[in-house]
């Protein structure tokens, strides 16, 4: 092949990233066509060994770089141990079904871990949350100051976030954990192969069972990324207010050392620069996601090259998120919370309005939309009402005054005090401080059944691999 056309249709970091998928295909392939009568037993026990060999002198040891690919490494690599043996490997298999199993263990693995970090994560912020159950803060709509809650309500709300993530990726987990091997380039193969037999041998859950299906999808990979970039999303999101909230401006929460870095030239600066970071790799994701979707698109079945393009943006896609994870699990356990700025600050704004306005619905009976313009009017001064104030303007709206209508000084002062305001939220999500604890530990009980699912899942896959490296050792020794 003429060296540009190998250098433009090599797909190097992606097979390195595929190589030890490929070793346990090419073993769970090798033992079932022995166990098949279609290889003999002693070609098997020669496969194996040499197999075992590659897989322990790794990747490097194939020389990639002068093959088409990783598979016709391995298959060389082979063949120059054992001879002409090795060849045998490839009966009743093609690189169609090889690759498109390759990239499904690969991401499985990847997917498992996402999951475990994303669990590390969640139990992260509520172990936060539950110091702060107190902590008041300004929450914000618009970027304004809008009505107080306290940091574990918001810490909450991105755990909650992040346990959607996890959902997700089990659900797409469901759709990667099938297995395409023995589909061949298309069509199968006329030699009796055991597909159920090689999916079991390598953890999977069920076959893709149509064999122009099974060469030619990459919806999962399309799925796995979607949900990569929709954690990207929440990810990006609590990396904005980290960078906001560490302003001077703001100044609730400071960033630990090890996550932020000094200028150049300005010694005194402290910048947030792995949560910028997170945020400009939150693009680079969506960037791989969009790219994934266009190769795709409009291919006729079944296999097409098209798709060696997909997998190293399935790869970048899925290190970028999976460090983001781990950088801002990382923020959250170190950083410092500045509880008494984050309380001064709802001083700011008139932030018990709303409370006042139904206090004035619940005592009064009057229309909420009504309370809500005497409010409106009362927060042009800037300042906290009296119930005479109050009555000023109820009096130039509706003719009527509050105070003759059951409102008192006591009354308003209650609805103007936050730590009520926040007290009296104790509906269910609310911000007070028992429903924040209360949703903590309905949360970390969820975390304990998710890290529970997780293991059920890679122990299936372990125990499926120990047998198939159990099998392949015996029949290495023969």
């Amino acid at each position: 092949m003429d060296k540009e056309v190998a250098k433009f249709t090599s797909s190097i970091e992606a097979d390195q990233w595929m190589f030890k998928a490929d070793v346990l295909v090419d073993k769970a392939h090798v033992v079932m066509l022995c166990e098949q009568g279609i290889i003999s037993k002693d070609d098997c026990s020669v496969i194996l060994k040499a197999l075992d060999v590659i897989e322990k002198n790794g990747v490097a040891s194939v020389n990639i770089s002068t093959h088409e690919d990783v598979h016709m490494a391995i298959e060389s690599k082979l063949i120059e141990l054992v001879g002409e043996v090795g060849g045998r490997m490839h009966s009743g298999k093609s690189r169609n079904d090889e690759v498109a199993t390759c990239i499904r263990i690969a991401i499985r693995d990847e997917l498992l871990e996402l999951m475990c970090e994303l669990v590390g994560l969640r139990q992260t912020l509520l172990s936060l949350a539950g110091k702060h159950t107190k902590t008041i803060m300004p929450g914000f709509t618009h970027m304004q100051h809008a009505q107080p809650t306290t940091f574990a309500h918001h810490l909450i709300a991105h755990a909650d976030a992040f346990e959607r993530d996890f959902d997700r990726l089990v659900d797409a987990y469901v759709r990667v954990n099938l297995c395409p091997l023995g589909a061949a380039a298309l069509a199968s193969t006329g030699f009796p192969i055991n597909r159920e037999r090689t999916a079991q041998l390598l953890g999977f859950d069920d076959l893709i069972e149509n064999s122009m299906d099974a060469v030619s999808t990459r919806d999962f990979v399309i799925e796995c990324m979607a949900a990569f970039a929709n954690t990207m999303v929440d990810l990006s999101r609590i990396a904005e207010e980290f960078i906001l909230w560490s302003t001077p401006e703001f100044d609730f929460i400071e960033l630990d050392d090890r996550y932020a870095s000094t200028s150049s030239i300005m010694p005194q600066k402290k910048n947030p620069d792995v949560l910028e970071l997170v945020r400009a790799k939150t693009g680079s994701v969506y960037g791989d996601t969009m790219s994934a979707l266009a190769i795709c698109k409009a291919l006729p079945y079944s296999y097409n090259i098209d798709l060696q393009e997909v997998t190293p943006h399935l790869l970048k896609a899925v290190e970028n998120t999976r460090a983001s994870v781990r950088i801002i699990t990382g923020v959250v356990d170190t950083m410092q919370v500045k509880s008494d700025v984050m309380a001064a600050a709802t001083e700011v704004g008139f932030i018990t309005a709303t409370e006042l306005a139904d206090t004035i619905v619940r005592v009064a009976k009057i229309p909420f939309r009504t309370a809500h313009r005497i409010v409106g009017a009362l927060a042009r001064s800037g300042e906290k009402p009296t119930v005479e104030q109050i009555d000023v303007v109820a009096k130039k709206m509706i003719g009527k005054r509050l105070s003759d209508m059951g409102l008192t000084q006591e009354i308003v002062d209650e609805a103007l005090d936050i730590e009520q305001n926040i007290r009296v939220r104790s509906i269910r999500g609310g911000p007070s401080p028992d429903e924040c604890e209360r949703m903590i530990k309905e949360r970390k009980k969820n975390i304990a059944s998710d890290a529970k699912l997780l293991k059920q899942k890679a122990d299936k896959i372990n125990v499926a691999l120990k047998q198939l490296n159990a099998i392949v050792r015996s029949g290495a020794q023969k």
